[in-house]
């Protein structure tokens, strides 16, 4: 059995969700050790407790340590299954999040298969769901994974209550090219507020835009705004946030930022778009984000996958390494003159 220990790098629970999403991509038994050890509540929280019994219940896996506070997981994959399922967070835990976690395995199910997951969509310290709907999906589906993400309702911290449909198609992965982005064709966003007067995400929106067009970018700039209204929302909110996202020829980055309490909605706006700059102004394929998002499929897939990314994070050097321990996949990475650097990840071709 393969033991993983889950203090090794960043030593969160991105550790935990690439053990497992990989572990029954692949059909390998994993124990996994001292989760979320250097954190101020160790152990699986509700977000990492959802992730795992989502992707039990997708591999029939047989689970040791599955309850809220455990430090140390067994996981037995069985056979891969696809259908329809519901999984509930119960709190504002990322639904990203969970996502992640499902990601290996999603392109290898046998059938076409539709995912409730409820919980918080536009949460701190993770992903929003803006960015998995128009950043993730497109280049994920480069690799072969055929995914459509639907926003139901969304869900801010700490009330939760988003939902999110997931809809998946079988395929299968390939290794891919992310090394020149090309010429960059527009900016595009969303920007959000529920229960929040209208305003809010108009300001938002006018601020990154203002911002972006200030850096000399002069192709169209389009930020949506999506405003639920005091009296007649149905959703539980408070709570505001943009997501920006940059279309090249080649390939798609993004960036975001959330609003809270006592930030003004201008702060917001100029927040993400400062984000996106930075990430468009380093010349790579992929923002930093996505730079660890996609290890996963790049190691499930044939050949060899390339690409560039704005910045080495340390989330992304700990999944390499998870990717190593689990899955066996050999990755190298290098600098790349001018900045960012240029990832390589020769996949195990998973079947």
């Amino acid at each position: 059995m393969i033991v993983v220990d889950g203090s090794i790098g960043e030593g969160g629970g991105q550790i935990l969700r690439a053990a497992v999403g990989l572990a029954a991509a692949l059909g390998k038994p994993v124990k996994i050790i001292n989760i979320r050890a250097g954190r101020r509540n160790p152990g699986l929280q509700h977000q990492h407790l959802t992730a795992v019994e989502a992707v039990a219940k997708l591999c029939s896996a047989y689970v040791e340590g599955a309850r809220i506070g455990s430090t140390q997981l067994v996981f037995k994959p069985g056979r891969l299954s696809g259908g329809s399922y519901t999984f509930d967070v119960g709190t504002a835990g990322s639904v990203s999040l969970v996502l992640q976690a499902l990601t290996p395995l999603l392109p290898l199910l046998p059938q076409k298969t539709r995912i409730e997951l409820r919980g918080g969509t536009d949460v701190p310290w993770s992903p929003p769901v803006d960015y998995v709907r128009y950043v993730f999906t497109p280049v994920a589906r480069r690799f072969g994974l055929y995914m459509s993400v639907e926003l139901v309702r969304r869900g801010h911290y700490p009330k939760g209550g988003g939902v999110v449909m997931v809809e998946v198609d079988p395929g299968r992965l390939e290794s891919v090219e992310l090394v020149e982005r090309g010429v960059l064709k527009a900016v595009r966003g969303v920007s959000h507020a529920v229960k929040l007067p209208r305003h809010v995400a108009e300001r938002q929106a006018r601020a990154a835009r203002d911002r972006i067009l200030q850096s000399g970018v002069t192709v169209p700039v389009e930020i949506a705004v999506e405003s639920y209204e005091p009296d007649r929302d149905p959703h539980l909110g408070p709570g505001s946030g943009v997501t920006l996202y940059a279309e090249f020829r080649e390939s798609v980055i993004g960036a975001d930022a959330l609003g809270g309490k006592g930030k003004p909605a201008e702060a917001v706006g100029r927040e993400a778009a400062e984000k996106l700059l930075v990430e468009i102004g380093s010349g790579a394929a992929v923002d930093s984000h996505m730079g660890d998002m996609i290890v996963a499929l790049a190691c499930l897939a044939d050949g060899v996958t390339r690409y560039t990314t704005s910045r080495l994070t340390l989330h992304t050097e700990t999944v390499l390494e998870i990717a190593e321990i689990v899955a066996g996949c050999k990755s190298r990475v290098s600098e790349i003159r001018g900045g960012g650097v240029m990832v390589e990840i020769t996949g195990v071709g998973a079947v």
